[in-house]
C-alpha cells in the first residue's frame, strides 16, 4: 500500500475481535494507529503486509484500557518514538500494560485533535471501561468512523457517526448465539449490557440511525468468534442497509487473525 498522493482517507483493519484490535489510517501527510491490541512484534509484522512499515508512522490514538486494544501500544511507543493519544482514565487503569509511553498525550472525550492534515474528533461511548472513546477521523471533508466496544447506542454517538463516508462498526454477537452459548451467565450479562456489546440487531439500529447516501463502506468489527458468525452479521447489515435504500455501500468484515483489505474514502 502506498502513502496517499490525493486527499482521500485510506484505512485498512489490521486486527479486530477480542483477541486484538488495530485499525491502521493514513491521508498524504499522516499515519496513525487506531489501537493497538496485538504484540508489538505481530502489529509491525501485518503492517509490512499490507506494504507499511511501522517507523513511519506518526502517532497512536488509544480508545479504551482494555488489554485487546492496547497491548501492542507501550512496545511501539517506545520503539519509534510514537506520541499515544488516550484518556487520562485509559492512561490510569492501563498503565501496568503501557508501561511507560515515549509521549503520552491526554484527551478529554469531546475533543478534536489535530494531527497535520488529520483530525481526530472524540466523544464518549457506554462501555465498561474508564473514558472510553469513539473517534471520528476526518481530512479534506472526508470521515471515516469508529466505534466498537459499545453496550448501546445515544445520541452523543449518533450526532458524530451521521454523515461519515466510512465506518468501522461493532457487529459483537447474535444474541441467540449468545443465549445458548457456553459462556458463564455474568459474563453473558455483561456483554448484553449496557455498558457491554452491541448485538447484530442493535448494530443493526445504529446503522439505520447514522447512514447515508454519504456512506461507502461499512467494515464489521469486532465479531465474537464464539457468540456470532460473519454470514450473520453481513446478512443483518444488508437488511439495515436495505431499509435505508442504500444499494451501493462496499461491506466487509473483519478478520481476527489477518490484515483486511485496504479501503478508500
Amino acid at each position: 500500500m502506498n502513502a496517499s498522493k490525493d486527499k482521500s482517507i485510506r484505512f485498512c483493519t489490521l486486527a479486530s475481535g477480542s483477541s486484538g484490535n488495530a485499525c491502521y489510517i493514513e491521508t498524504a501527510r499522516v499515519r496513525i494507529l487506531v489501537d493497538a491490541g496485538l504484540s508489538g512484534r505481530e502489529i509491525v509484522r501485518r503492517m509490512s503486509l499490507i506494504g507499511i512499515e511501522a517507523e513511519t508512522l506518526n502517532a497512536i490514538f488509544l480508545t479504551h484500557e482494555h488489554q485487546d486494544h492496547i497491548k501492542g501500544a507501550g512496545p511501539l511507543s517506545r520503539r519509534f518514538g510514537l506520541p499515544v493519544y488516550l484518556s487520562e482514565g485509559t492512561l490510569n487503569r492501563g498503565e501496568r500494560t503501557l508501561g511507560k509511553l515515549q509521549n503520552a498525550v491526554l484527551i478529554n472525550p469531546g475533543e478534536s485533535i489535530r494531527v497535520n492534515d488529520l483530525t481526530v474528533e472524540t466523544f464518549t461511548k457506554c462501555h465498561d471501561a474508564s473514558d472510553p472513546l469513539g473517534l471520528v477521523v476526518g481530512s479534506n471533508g472526508r470521515k471515516l468512523g469508529v466505534v466498537t466496544d459499545l453496550g448501546r447506542s445515544t445520541a452523543v454517538v449518533e450526532d458524530h457517526l451521521k454523515g461519515c463516508e466510512a465506518l468501522l462498526m461493532e457487529f459483537n454477537h447474535d444474541p441467540v448465539m449468545l443465549e445458548e452459548g457456553p459462556y458463564p451467565l455474568e459474563l453473558k450479562r455483561r456483554i448484553k449490557g449496557a455498558e457491554g456489546h452491541l448485538s447484530n440487531d442493535q448494530a443493526g439500529e445504529l446503522l439505520v440511525s447514522v447512514g447515508d447516501k454519504n456512506l461507502r463502506h461499512l467494515v464489521l468489527a469486532h465479531l465474537s468468534e464464539i457468540n456470532n458468525r460473519p454470514e450473520k452479521a453481513y446478512n443483518q447489515a444488508l437488511r439495515a442497509l436495505d431499509r435505508l435504500g442504500l444499494t451501493r455501500v462496499e461491506v466487509t468484515v473483519a478478520s481476527q487473525d489477518k490484515p483486511g483489505r485496504t479501503l478508500e474514502v
